[in-house]
């Protein structure tokens, strides 16, 4: 099966990858560099040069890329903050709806009086929460609240948006939004680095944020060794 994947910062630092052939895609919304080896691809939305920060990922290359590889199926891995004190960091999620206010990215018909559907296809999910399973519990079914970063929320935004869905994060639902426009499916994971600020009595920066991040990371490579073997 050809799957292509998509993460963040839970890769930059991990070797997992480090063995696979490293390529570019050129595509007409810019060029995008890619790891792959045999029937899978895996892309860091940030870029692997200097990191991108969230609000300027170019999205549209990014997914028009593994579309001209030849991907339909594409698993996205998200790093989330928790909207809800039952789901602590390290819980792993898939979300299955989103809640995106703020402007969104270029689409693939800007020049058109047209846009598609939203969606989030999750074709791979049940077979992927069944065989992870009992190592990996993943929480299925949560909604995705998008916010438009590169900051954090402040805790008054955060007090009026937990009561809008589970998780919180800067970058699903354009990804989700731009594979409906080109027919692919998109498969929701994501993991919990940090309570939201204010939620628990948390407080959020960078600086915590990435030691979260770094204390998360050999689950996260885990669950790419065990994923890669399912879909093998």
């Amino acid at each position: 099966m050809k799957v292509a994947f998509i993460s963040g910062t839970s890769i930059v630092h991990s070797e997992l990858f480090a063995s696979w052939e490293q390529g570019t895609a050129e595509t007409a919304y810019g060029t995008v560099g890619y790891r792959r080896r045999g029937d899978f691809v895996l892309i860091n939305r940030h870029g692997y040069g200097a990191p991108l920060p969230p609000h300027s990922i170019n999205h549209r290359a990014n997914l028009r890329a593994l579309c001209d590889l030849g991907f339909k199926e594409i698993v996205s891995l998200n790093s989330v903050g928790s909207l809800k004190p039952e789901l602590p960091p390290g819980t792993f999620v898939s979300c299955s709806d989103t809640v995106c206010l703020q402007q969104g990215p270029a689409t693939y018909f800007d020049d058109e009086l047209k846009g598609g559907a939203p969606v989030i296809a999750n074709t791979l999910i049940a077979r992927l929460v069944e065989q992870l399973a009992p190592e990996f519990e993943i929480h299925t079914g949560k909604v995705y609240v998008q916010m438009r970063g590169p900051r954090f929320e402040t805790k008054a935004e955060i007090r009026i948006i937990r009561d809008w869905g589970d998780v919180v994060g800067m970058t699903a639902a354009h990804e989700a939004d731009l594979c409906a426009e080109l027919g692919l499916s998109y498969n929701s994971l994501a993991l919990v680095d940090n309570y939201a600020n204010g939620l628990c009595d948390t407080e959020i920066d960078f600086v915590r944020f990435r030691e979260l991040v770094r204390a998360n990371q050999r689950r996260v490579n885990r669950l790419f060794e065990r994923m890669l073997e399912i879909l093998a």
